[in-house]
């Protein structure tokens, strides 16, 4: 039966809106997805957008300075090509090594090593951390490598900061060196943190630019310098290559804080330069504040060539070098003091009540006790000495006898009062405390009783007992100082060492008067050992000092009875160390000295000599005038840009 018109009309119009309301739905979806990705999810997708061709990049913080007392740039920066390649937008990164080693000279082995550097990131998923791939470029190689490196994703050539020492081989085993952290260096770094902060840090060190302190103050305060990483918000095409860089202040990295030091940079070079090329050490105080001026040791090793990492065959040259330039003589230099040790003798003797100011003690040239016999350095002796005569001609028979009978405890116990004993930090890595023996510590280390013999050793500064140059010059200081306390520091604003203190225990005032006479009398006096190197040249300001020869090598009876061998009779490694200590002026102390010149043999006529020039220049210069960082913590803006200081 067919149907009626009527009912065809209203079949279609049903169906028509039907459709109508379907077609209404699917254009309010299309319209409310519109509206939602283009209105309320704008922000997220125009991030995913902008990740298309925007990128973070890991953006380490510069690492501050270390400065002099006065200001003077110590470890600084200065800018250097170099070629980096970002794994993850390097197309083919074996091709692209390839490509640059055919435009500017890389030694096969190095691109080896890159290659596997760049294999590990990928592995890691640090693909975005970029590698070096060559540093130090000259202006043709950057400019040649500035042209081609278009054509190669994912390669940098820019102009990077690294670290730099401006005076190079001078503050070598104070500052220390910084490198590329290994993993040694990543355990130690990490060892407190969090896994996460742990990770964060780990990814910062495998960027190019950053180094951590592998010795001295760089490793000491390698907190206070690092600073905090930050990113580099960069626009890259399609092939993943840089276009732009954004600007984003939020992002920058945090710097790292300047770090002063108390040593005046002019003091120190000249300490270094009258050494003329013999190895040893020097040490200057402040008497009055402790502040150390000078801290030399030489030879020394140029820092600058540790930065970017030095070749297998450059360090073996310096750690198999005869003359030890890694070797930190000044504060981890252990040595026989000799008889600057003989004011610590006499202080001790005279607190224990065993001797008198003028009791006398005949010399003549030997000492009997038991079945041996110790000899004088003075052939003939020196007759009949006191106190003041025998530390001004440092005679040796008369040091036996007293430390006989004072007792190697006694002294001992006065060394430390002194500072021997005591790794001195003062914010360095490398110090060693050297060694007070006494009978505790022989029975306890060698399972042995202590023989009065030793003592007899003891008394002259030779034996067990071990100093390092600046024990000495913090002996020196109480003495300068007439036993007054003192904190001994070398950072003027940087982070504290909680290991350091005050030297601070009881020394009698007229006791250590009697010590600066006869060290007055040392350089001042007919008989002194060291009277030619009182004036300083200065029209009347004097030193007063103390001489010491450390023994090197045993000396046999039948050279003794033949004469003692000297210069260029014995090899250079078996003839005596030189040593001097020294204040001045003498009558009003500011500066306290020591000085070790290995093998020098005479301290009056090789150590005495440097210390004098040392001290003159101290004084006419006035090192210990008042510092910088005491006026304000921070250099002005003009000292802080970056690049070699002029």
């Amino acid at each position: 039966m067919s149907k009626k018109p009527a009912d065809l009309d209203h079949a279609f119009t049903r169906r028509a809106a039907i459709a109508g309301a379907a077609g209404g739905l699917v254009w309010a979806g299309l319209i409310g997805r519109l509206f939602q990705l283009q209105i309320l999810d704008q922000e997220r997708y125009q991030a995913q957008a902008e990740a298309n061709h925007i990128k973070l990049q890991l953006a380490p913080p510069q690492r501050g300075r270390i400065l002099d007392r006065f200001g003077r740039p110590l470890a600084s920066h200065r800018r250097a090509g170099r070629i980096s390649i970002i794994p993850e937008q390097a197309d083919n990164p074996e091709e692209t090594l390839a490509r640059i080693a055919s435009l500017i000279e890389v030694p096969d082995q190095r691109l080896e090593r890159i290659a596997n550097e760049v294999r590990m990131s990928r592995r890691r998923n640090a693909g975005f951390v970029p590698v070096t791939v060559a540093h130090e470029l000259t202006y043709e190689d950057f400019a040649r490598m500035n042209v081609h490196a278009a054509e190669m994703p994912g390669v940098n050539v820019e102009m990077a900061l690294t670290r730099s020492y401006p005076r190079g081989r001078d503050f070598a085993h104070v500052l220390g060196y910084v490198a590329r952290a290994s993993q040694d260096d990543l355990v130690r770094l990490t060892d407190d943190m969090s896994d996460k902060e742990a990770e964060t840090l780990k990814t910062m060190f495998r960027h190019p630019d950053m180094r951590t302190g592998r010795q001295g103050m760089e490793r000491f305060a390698e907190e206070w310098l690092r600073g905090k990483p930050g990113y580099r918000k960069l626009v890259t095409n399609a092939h993943g290559r840089v276009i732009e860089e954004i600007p984003d202040e939020r992002l920058a990295p945090t710097p790292g804080r300047d770090l002063f030091v108390t040593i005046d940079s002019d003091l120190q070079r000249v300490a270094i330069e009258r050494f003329e090329g013999e190895s040893g050490a020097a040490v200057v105080l402040d008497v009055e504040s402790g502040d150390v001026l000078a801290m030399v040791s030489t030879p020394a090793f140029d820092p600058n060539d540790f930065v970017n990492g030095i070749s297998s065959a450059d360090y073996a040259e310096l750690r198999d070098n005869n003359r030890s330039p890694l070797y930190p003589r000044a504060h981890g230099g252990v040595y026989p003091p000799g008889s600057t040790f003989k004011m610590v003798v006499a202080t001790a003797a005279l607190e224990a009540g065993v001797i008198k100011p003028t009791d006398r003690v005949h010399c003549n040239s030997y000492y009997h006790f038991g079945n041996r016999t110790w000899h004088c350095w003075k052939r003939g002796g020196h007759g009949s000495v006191n106190l003041h005569t025998a530390i001004k001609g440092s005679c040796d028979v008369y040091f036996y006898e007293i430390a006989r009978r004072t007792g190697v405890d006694k002294i001992a116990e006065v060394a430390r009062k002194f500072g021997f004993g005591e790794d001195w930090v003062l914010g360095m890595t490398g110090g060693r405390g050297g060694l007070v023996p006494d009978r505790e510590w022989k029975q306890r280390v060698r399972k042995e009783n202590w023989y009065e013999g030793e003592t007899l050793n003891f008394g002259i500064g030779q034996g067990q007992l071990g100093t390092t140059p600046l024990q000495l010059a913090l002996m020196t200081a109480r003495i300068a100082s007439e036993g007054k306390p003192f904190t001994p520091r070398m950072i003027g604003i940087g982070p504290n060492s909680a290991d350091d203190h005050s030297l601070d225990a009881p020394l009698d005032a007229e006791i250590m008067k009697l010590m600066k006479a006869g060290m007055y009398g040392v350089t001042s006096e007919g008989g002194g050992t060291a009277y030619r190197s009182g004036d300083l040249g200065l029209g009347g300001p004097r030193l007063a000092g103390k001489t010491g020869t450390a023994q090197v090598r045993r000396i046999t009876r039948e050279e003794r009875l033949s004469g003692v061998r000297s210069g260029s009779e014995i090899a250079r490694e078996l003839r005596d160390h030189a040593l001097f200590v020294a204040y001045a002026p003498a009558d009003n102390p500011k500066y306290a000295i020591s000085v070790v010149v290995e093998h020098g043999e005479g301290g009056s006529r090789t150590a005495a000599p440097v210390a004098r020039d040392i001290l003159h220049f101290a004084l006419k210069t006035d090192s210990r005038r008042k510092p910088t960082y005491s006026q304000s913590a921070s250099l002005p803006a003009s000292m802080k840009d970056e690049g070699e200081p002029t």
